[in-house]
Protein backbone atom coordinates (compact mmCIF):
# COMPACT_ATOMS: atom_id res chain seq x y z
CA UNK A 1 0.00 0.00 0.00
CA UNK A 2 1.43 2.98 -1.15
CA UNK A 3 -0.68 5.93 0.44
CA UNK A 4 -2.05 5.79 3.90
CA UNK A 5 -5.80 5.15 4.45
CA UNK A 6 -7.90 7.86 5.55
CA UNK A 7 -8.44 5.82 8.49
CA UNK A 8 -7.40 2.71 10.21
CA UNK A 9 -8.48 -0.32 7.89
CA UNK A 10 -9.66 -1.73 11.03
CA UNK A 11 -12.35 1.66 11.62
CA UNK A 12 -13.23 1.27 7.56
CA UNK A 13 -13.79 -2.66 8.50
CA UNK A 14 -15.92 -2.35 11.55
CA UNK A 15 -18.18 0.28 10.04
CA UNK A 16 -18.95 -2.33 7.34
CA UNK A 17 -18.65 0.33 4.74
CA UNK A 18 -16.89 -2.51 2.56
CA UNK A 19 -19.98 -5.16 2.42
CA UNK A 20 -22.28 -4.82 -0.60
CA UNK A 21 -25.67 -6.57 -1.10
CA UNK A 22 -26.19 -10.23 -3.02
CA UNK A 23 -27.12 -8.20 -6.12
CA UNK A 24 -24.38 -6.98 -8.08
CA UNK A 25 -24.92 -4.52 -11.60
CA UNK A 26 -22.35 -4.54 -14.17
CA UNK A 27 -21.03 -1.03 -13.17
CA UNK A 28 -20.49 -2.23 -9.64
CA UNK A 29 -18.44 -5.07 -10.78
CA UNK A 30 -15.20 -3.01 -10.86
CA UNK A 31 -15.34 -2.07 -7.47
CA UNK A 32 -15.90 -5.63 -6.20
CA UNK A 33 -12.73 -7.34 -4.47
CA UNK A 34 -14.61 -10.69 -3.75
CA UNK A 35 -18.04 -12.76 -3.24
CA UNK A 36 -18.11 -14.47 0.56
CA UNK A 37 -19.43 -17.94 0.61
CA UNK A 38 -23.18 -16.24 1.32
CA UNK A 39 -23.16 -14.79 -1.49
CA UNK A 40 -22.46 -10.77 -0.11
CA UNK A 41 -20.14 -8.82 -2.24
CA UNK A 42 -17.17 -7.02 -0.95
CA UNK A 43 -16.09 -3.64 -1.99
CA UNK A 44 -12.26 -2.70 -2.33
CA UNK A 45 -11.70 -0.70 0.47
CA UNK A 46 -8.50 1.12 -1.68
CA UNK A 47 -10.88 1.89 -4.17
CA UNK A 48 -13.26 2.93 -1.23
CA UNK A 49 -10.66 5.28 0.06
CA UNK A 50 -9.61 6.68 -3.04
CA UNK A 51 -12.91 7.55 -4.30
CA UNK A 52 -13.17 9.59 -0.75
CA UNK A 53 -10.17 11.76 -1.39
CA UNK A 54 -11.95 12.32 -4.75
CA UNK A 55 -15.33 13.32 -3.41
CA UNK A 56 -13.28 15.56 -1.20
CA UNK A 57 -11.44 17.18 -3.72
CA UNK A 58 -14.41 17.67 -5.73
CA UNK A 59 -16.30 19.55 -2.93
CA UNK A 60 -13.49 21.53 -1.84
CA UNK A 61 -14.09 23.20 -4.71
CA UNK A 62 -17.18 24.95 -3.29
CA UNK A 63 -18.31 26.96 -0.82
CA UNK A 64 -20.54 25.05 1.96
CA UNK A 65 -23.79 26.60 0.96
CA UNK A 66 -23.20 25.25 -2.41
CA UNK A 67 -23.20 21.69 -2.12
CA UNK A 68 -26.41 19.70 -1.30
CA UNK A 69 -26.50 16.70 0.46
CA UNK A 70 -29.89 14.95 -0.55
CA UNK A 71 -30.75 11.65 1.69
CA UNK A 72 -34.62 10.14 1.71
CA UNK A 73 -33.61 6.86 3.50
CA UNK A 74 -33.74 7.30 7.02
CA UNK A 75 -30.38 5.34 7.66
CA UNK A 76 -28.36 8.18 5.94
CA UNK A 77 -30.53 11.11 8.11
CA UNK A 78 -28.30 11.34 11.47
CA UNK A 79 -25.08 11.17 8.95
CA UNK A 80 -26.17 13.47 6.62
CA UNK A 81 -27.35 16.11 9.56
CA UNK A 82 -23.76 15.64 11.06
CA UNK A 83 -22.18 16.76 7.89
CA UNK A 84 -24.34 19.83 7.67
CA UNK A 85 -23.99 20.99 10.85
CA UNK A 86 -20.43 20.74 10.84
CA UNK A 87 -19.54 22.20 7.03
CA UNK A 88 -22.35 24.17 6.60
CA UNK A 89 -23.70 22.40 3.41
CA UNK A 90 -27.25 22.08 2.81
CA UNK A 91 -29.01 19.52 3.67
CA UNK A 92 -31.97 17.72 2.00
CA UNK A 93 -33.76 14.71 3.54
CA UNK A 94 -37.33 12.51 3.23
CA UNK A 95 -39.21 12.61 0.16
CA UNK A 96 -37.41 14.79 -2.87
CA UNK A 97 -39.97 16.90 -4.49
CA UNK A 98 -39.37 16.69 -8.55
CA UNK A 99 -38.20 20.11 -9.63
CA UNK A 100 -36.54 21.34 -6.55
CA UNK A 101 -33.38 22.20 -8.39
CA UNK A 102 -35.05 22.71 -11.58
CA UNK A 103 -38.37 25.24 -10.98
CA UNK A 104 -37.80 28.22 -8.87
CA UNK A 105 -41.82 28.60 -8.54
CA UNK A 106 -41.83 25.50 -5.81
CA UNK A 107 -41.52 26.34 -2.13
CA UNK A 108 -38.60 23.73 -1.94
CA UNK A 109 -36.41 25.29 -4.72
CA UNK A 110 -32.60 25.24 -3.76
CA UNK A 111 -29.89 26.61 -5.42
CA UNK A 112 -27.07 24.37 -5.59
CA UNK A 113 -23.59 24.14 -7.12
CA UNK A 114 -22.94 20.18 -6.39
CA UNK A 115 -25.17 17.34 -5.18
CA UNK A 116 -24.14 14.43 -3.24
CA UNK A 117 -26.78 11.31 -2.96
CA UNK A 118 -26.57 9.02 -0.44
CA UNK A 119 -28.68 6.26 -2.68
CA UNK A 120 -28.85 6.97 -6.75
CA UNK A 121 -32.12 4.88 -6.33
CA UNK A 122 -34.22 6.82 -3.70
CA UNK A 123 -32.54 9.83 -4.40
CA UNK A 124 -33.13 9.35 -8.18
CA UNK A 125 -35.29 12.40 -8.38
CA UNK A 126 -32.59 14.48 -6.72
CA UNK A 127 -30.55 12.83 -9.56
CA UNK A 128 -32.01 13.45 -12.53
CA UNK A 129 -33.23 17.41 -11.54
CA UNK A 130 -29.05 17.58 -10.91
CA UNK A 131 -28.64 16.35 -14.28
CA UNK A 132 -31.05 18.87 -16.24
CA UNK A 133 -29.47 21.71 -14.68
CA UNK A 134 -25.73 20.18 -15.49
CA UNK A 135 -24.84 20.56 -11.68
CA UNK A 136 -22.00 17.52 -10.94
CA UNK A 137 -23.44 14.45 -8.90
CA UNK A 138 -21.27 12.36 -6.35
CA UNK A 139 -23.16 9.13 -5.84
CA UNK A 140 -22.72 6.53 -3.08
CA UNK A 141 -23.07 3.55 -4.53
CA UNK A 142 -23.88 0.08 -3.34
CA UNK A 143 -23.26 -3.27 -5.48
CA UNK A 144 -26.88 -3.29 -6.71
CA UNK A 145 -27.05 0.42 -7.85
CA UNK A 146 -26.93 1.88 -11.56
CA UNK A 147 -24.77 5.12 -12.18
CA UNK A 148 -26.32 6.61 -14.79
CA UNK A 149 -26.13 10.25 -14.75
CA UNK A 150 -23.44 10.24 -11.53
CA UNK A 151 -20.33 12.36 -11.85
CA UNK A 152 -18.35 10.20 -9.25
CA UNK A 153 -19.40 7.53 -7.74
CA UNK A 154 -18.00 6.26 -4.02
CA UNK A 155 -18.46 2.84 -3.72
CA UNK A 156 -19.65 2.01 -0.74
CA UNK A 157 -22.55 0.02 2.04
CA UNK A 158 -24.85 2.94 1.72
CA UNK A 159 -27.62 1.62 3.68
CA UNK A 160 -25.58 0.59 7.26
CA UNK A 161 -26.13 3.63 9.46
CA UNK A 162 -22.29 2.84 10.82
CA UNK A 163 -20.90 2.48 7.34
CA UNK A 164 -22.59 6.09 6.50
CA UNK A 165 -21.82 7.45 9.62
CA UNK A 166 -17.73 6.53 8.89
CA UNK A 167 -18.19 8.21 5.72
CA UNK A 168 -19.89 11.40 6.20
CA UNK A 169 -17.15 11.92 8.88
CA UNK A 170 -14.41 10.78 7.10
CA UNK A 171 -15.90 12.97 4.13
CA UNK A 172 -16.45 16.62 6.75
CA UNK A 173 -13.12 16.25 8.29
CA UNK A 174 -11.16 16.04 5.06
CA UNK A 175 -13.31 18.57 3.42
CA UNK A 176 -12.71 21.35 6.40
CA UNK A 177 -8.42 20.76 6.32
CA UNK A 178 -8.70 20.92 2.13
CA UNK A 179 -10.47 23.83 2.61
CA UNK A 180 -8.48 25.29 4.96
CA UNK A 181 -11.07 25.53 7.83
CA UNK A 182 -9.71 23.41 10.42
CA UNK A 183 -5.66 22.53 10.53
CA UNK A 184 -5.63 19.02 11.52
CA UNK A 185 -7.67 16.13 12.41
CA UNK A 186 -6.93 17.33 15.55
CA UNK A 187 -8.96 20.58 15.32
CA UNK A 188 -11.90 18.77 14.38
CA UNK A 189 -14.37 18.78 17.03
CA UNK A 190 -16.57 15.99 15.73
CA UNK A 191 -16.57 12.49 16.90
CA UNK A 192 -17.72 9.35 14.90
CA UNK A 193 -20.30 8.55 16.59
CA UNK A 194 -21.59 11.90 16.39
CA UNK A 195 -22.58 10.52 12.78
CA UNK A 196 -23.80 7.30 13.62
CA UNK A 197 -25.89 5.35 16.34
CA UNK A 198 -23.50 3.00 18.04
Amino acid sequence: MSEELLVPTNTYLKSGIHIGTKFKTKYMENFIYKTRPDGLSVLNLQTIDNRIRIAVSMLANYNPEDILIVSRRENGWKAAKAFSKATGAKLFIGRYPPGTLTNPQLKTYIETKILLVTDPWPDKNAVLDAFEMGIPVIGLCDTNNQSNFIDLVVPCNNKGKKSLGLFFYVLAKEYLKKTGRIKSDEDFKYKEEDFSDE
